[in-house]
């Protein structure tokens, strides 16, 4: 017994958050997943999934759109591969297909076709999250030269509570950002959060202290999630759920995470991304 709620409390289920439409890549995210577009030679969704294989993950669970089937397409190619590596040997195809099929083997598919927010995306998830906290990342935020997803379960080992990747951003950029106020020090790099917002105004923003996008979340943000009415733009937000979470006690704590941070959800993003990748 004691050993089995030890196992449910460790961090072992992920879901990632795939079925936003890409907008801000476009015109290439018109006929193609903007998280498998390369990076440096690698799709972008690989070095999530590389993240989590290596804080030591055993499940992930995909959100996507009937729209982005090609990135499960990406995961069942099975056909293509066979009929390739039996005409010719090729070291490195074969590799990419054995990677392939481990992720593959880690990996659940749930479908959000209509686009109302990442809080309405993770609730899509409830079937499959069993354990008491699981952890979140968001594709378009890679954080390079340090693993944060596993710095931050070590984290929860010794807090037992829930966490938020964060870092300081400038004032004229908080409107773009879940922004959190401190209640408390833990250490130079974790706080105590007293409350989140989503995306304020400057002038409202309670610090500079921003959200990106890893978060280790317990089970019960479901049950807020099914209440949880729509917010800005008319979608249902995750921080607005967070925020209801801290204000009936729950403890978050904010992580100002050691690696880098890279925006991939812009064009010039993407186009840094991997200048800045290719230098490593």
């Amino acid at each position: 017994m004691i050993l089995d709620k030890l196992y449910l409390d460790m961090i072992k289920q992920a879901i990632i958050p795939l079925a936003g439409l890409g907008t801000r890549l476009l015109p290439l995210t018109s006929v193609f997943a903007k998280e498998l577009l390369p990076i440096n030679g690698k799709p972008g969704i690989e070095y999530i999934l590389d993240e989590c294989v290596q804080a030591g993950i055993k499940e992930i669970v995909f959100i996507i759109s009937k729209k982005k089937n090609i990135i499960k397409k990406y995961f069942y190619n099975d056909k293509f591969y066979k009929k390739i590596l039996k005409k010719k040997k090729d070291k490195r195809l074969n590799s990419e297909y054995k990677k392939i099929l481990k992720y593959r083997k880690m990996i659940k598919f749930v479908y959000q076709n209509t686009p109302k927010g990442t809080g309405d995306a993770v609730l899509k998830t409830k079937k499959y999250i069993k354990d008491k906290h699981f952890l979140m990342l968001l594709p378009d935020d890679l954080i390079i030269r340090k693993n944060c997803s596993k710095d931050m379960i070590k984290i929860f080992k010794k807090k037992r509570c829930s966490i938020m990747a964060s870092m300081i951003v400038k004032k004229k950029n908080v409107s773009r950002w879940g922004i959190y106020s401190v209640s408390s020090k833990i250490d130079k790099n974790n706080f105590y959060i007293k409350d989140v917002i989503e995306k304020p105004k400057i002038k409202e923003a309670p610090s500079r202290n921003a959200v990106i996008g890893r978060y280790i979340l317990p089970n019960v943000i479901f049950s807020k999630l099914k209440k949880q009415k729509k917010g800005k733009g008319g979608e249902i937000h995750i921080t607005d759920s967070i925020r209801s979470l801290i204000n009936d006690g729950n403890q978050f704590i904010g992580h100002n995470f050691a690696g880098e941070y890279l925006d991939c959800g812009t064009m010039d993003g993407y186009i840094n991304s991997s200048n800045r990748i290719s230098k490593l």
